[in-house]
């Protein structure tokens, strides 16, 4: 049976990227697969968030997940920080990475671009933490976004090279999982790139029928067609790409057809999108906020997921340990 890791950091809501990428096929490959999925909180303190605020962060996104449709009778379901095996192995594979290839990762670019006054280590080395957490459960598979694509790669590259370095097979190189040939990019709503919280540009499940109306038609469009048949600027592919994942087939036909003849109401278009959004994520709203009134529940899963991860953690710890001849008196 094939193992597969994924996760999410801990700094906000579950998005419908987040849901419609990693999170739907992590569902699916509950039935057949060895799962493991865990909340990033490590990751998230990058960014330094408030530590009033970071449990309630974990405790939301359980929930979310849970509602979700996550099984923990399926999967190990779990929090980062709650497997000390992941920071050992974050810091020994850390022995094995080069500052200038951690430099020109994307993200860490990006980010430096945006946040000039925090660029810390934690940020520079998080394609190995990344890389910790997927191999920590020997993991075959990942169900990434395309936006971590390059990490994963990453993490194939170091697992790699400890296997030379070694002289070992020990690491699988985890390949990426998506349920087609093309991995997910969900769009935001302003125009350009994905969708994400630092970006500010999701609707999230655990947003109001309002919230999500008011979001959607402040979606960035343009004036409209003016030829037959015109090729579509990237704002409008990206409000039809939402339209694909949560709208009918007969629907996306008929508003394909109205830009076609450029006869298309963008308000009516983006109408038509928000109740198909808003008939999509409605049960699972519901269905949170049920999950999270019940800190019973929501511990019990915390602690049998911690559990079965640290089982599978405690055995990889203790081989590579020692493979690299680190060993006790």
């Amino acid at each position: 049976m094939e193992t597969v890791v994924s996760g999410i950091r801990s700094t906000g809501n579950l998005h419908l990227g987040n849901y419609f990428g990693a999170l739907r096929n992590f569902i699916k490959m509950q039935e057949s697969a060895n799962c493991y999925f865990f909340i990033a909180d490590y990751h998230s303190l990058t960014t330094h968030p408030d530590p009033a605020a970071l449990h309630g962060n974990v405790r939301s996104i359980l929930a979310e997940y849970l509602a979700a449709g996550l099984d923990p009778e399926k999967s190990a379901i779990f929090i980062q920080s709650d497997m000390p095996q992941v920071a050992e192995l974050y810091l020994l594979l850390n022995m094995h990475a080069y500052i200038g290839e951690l430099e020109r990762t994307a993200s860490f670019k990006e980010k430096m671009r945006k946040h000039a006054d925090n660029v810390n280590a934690g940020l520079l080395t998080y394609p190995t933490l990344m890389a910790a957490d997927i191999l920590i459960h020997r993991a075959d598979k990942v169900p990434v976004g395309k936006d971590q694509e390059q990490h994963l790669e990453m993490t194939r590259k170091f697992a790699r090279r400890f296997n030379t370095k070694y002289g070992v097979n020990y690491f699988p190189e985890p390949e990426p999982y998506n349920f087609g040939s093309d991995l997910v990019k969900v769009p935001g709503l302003d125009g350009s790139g994905k969708m994400g919280k630092s970006e500010g540009n999701g609707i999230y499940l655990a947003d109001s029928d309002t919230d999500i109306r008011k979001k959607v038609m402040r979606a960035v469009t343009d004036s409209g067609p003016t030829e037959p048949n015109s090729e579509m600027p990237e704002t409008i592919r990206n409000i039809f790409t939402l339209l694909e994942i949560v709208s009918s087939p007969d629907t996306v036909a008929y508003f394909r057809e109205r830009y076609a003849d450029c006869s298309i109401r963008y308000g009516d278009l983006k109408k038509q999108l928000a109740e198909d959004i808003i008939a999509t994520v409605a049960p699972i709203r519901e269905r949170i906020v049920a999950i999270q009134n019940d800190d019973v529940y929501l511990s019990q899963v915390a602690r049998r997921g911690a559990e079965r991860a640290q089982e599978s953690a405690r055995k990889t710890i203790a081989e590579v340990r020692e493979i690299m001849g680190i060993k006790r008196f």
